[in-house]
């Protein structure tokens, strides 16, 4: 059970983190406004934010205020926007809800939906690379935040988690296609979000060590923990069509291991998430309790 603290803690930071995110919409020109409503459409249309508020958490849990990193809690979220319009298009999972509302595609027609997509990418990198934020943050710093995002989101992280997702096939056993997918795909952007935040807080060696080892449990939980709602959820709570996997013939969890061990796998990537903090030396209650929200989540 999440308990009341934690609720509002994150209902706090949600706020508060929006209210920036509206901040940082850029001035679209007005012969293309179909664009920017498109952008925006998907970018504020709500969410967990579970991405920037794991990176502001982590800044938080070394004891430091993380107001300083909002923009770039906020590329994160671009990017991840971005990735939900791509992943929604008819040549990908063709979905036609999103947070309860019409996939950006259904709203404003295939091509806008891409465009879209490609404008809230390069945004992102025009947030992280603002010569206000070296205010606050060293140009080593912000340099490594930006390689650690472009490696993540990439080749290296979820455009290569994609490709194999929608692959017919691969070389690789059931078991290591998924491992690979979800690593890469879903893992990447969450672990990521950790380490920028366990970079900003400039935590000593061991500290990011044992975040980055948290970062990828807490991936795996929260991938798991997507395909058994995708079998279990309704669409109200989800705000999108459950059964999606299924008549995709997706590969995921309850596909290769059954329902029940699925769920204990959850259960144990977020024990495995624990022990990670536990051997850090940082005031780590509220990522525990953001830890115990993706494993015990309904939506």
């Amino acid at each position: 059970m999440v308990q009341q603290p934690f609720i509002d803690y994150y209902k706090e930071k949600v706020a508060r983190f929006e209210a920036h995110l509206a901040e940082t919409f850029p001035d679209i020109p007005p012969p293309v406004a179909i664009l920017d409503e498109s952008m925006r459409y998907s970018l504020l249309a709500g969410g967990k934010r579970l991405r920037p508020i794991l990176l502001l958490t982590t800044i938080e849990c070394a004891g430091k205020n993380a107001d300083f990193a909002l923009p770039l809690a906020c590329a994160i979220e671009y990017i991840h926007t971005y990735s939900l319009i791509h992943d929604d298009l008819p040549c990908m999972d063709d979905d036609e809800l999103r947070r309860g509302q019409p996939t950006n595609h259904i709203k404003y027609g295939e091509e806008i939906a891409l465009l879209a997509g490609d404008a809230l990418l390069t945004h992102c990198f025009s947030l992280m690379s603002s010569s206000t934020l070296l205010e606050k943050i060293s140009a080593v710093g912000l340099l490594r935040a930006i390689h650690i995002l472009a490696e993540s989101a990439g080749v290296f992280g979820m455009v290569s988690g994609q490709v194999a997702d929608i692959q017919k096939y691969m070389t690789l056993e059931p078991e290591e296609t998924l491992t690979f997918i979800h690593s890469h795909k879903t893992g990447a952007l969450i672990k990521a979000a950790i380490q920028i935040g366990a970079l900003l807080a400039e935590v000593g060696d061991s500290d990011f060590e044992q975040l980055t080892g948290f970062g990828v449990e807490i991936g795996k939980c929260f991938q798991i923990q997507d395909d058994i709602l995708d079998v279990t959820g309704s669409q109200e709570l989800l705000g999108k069509t459950p059964g999606t996997d299924e008549k995709n013939k997706t590969l995921t969890y309850p596909s290769i291991f059954g329902l029940e061990n699925s769920k204990e796998l959850a259960n144990s990537c977020y024990q495995q998430a624990l022990d990670h903090l536990d051997r850090t030396g940082l005031q780590t209650l509220r990522l525990r309790e953001l830890a115990g929200f993706v494993l015990k989540r309904d939506h």
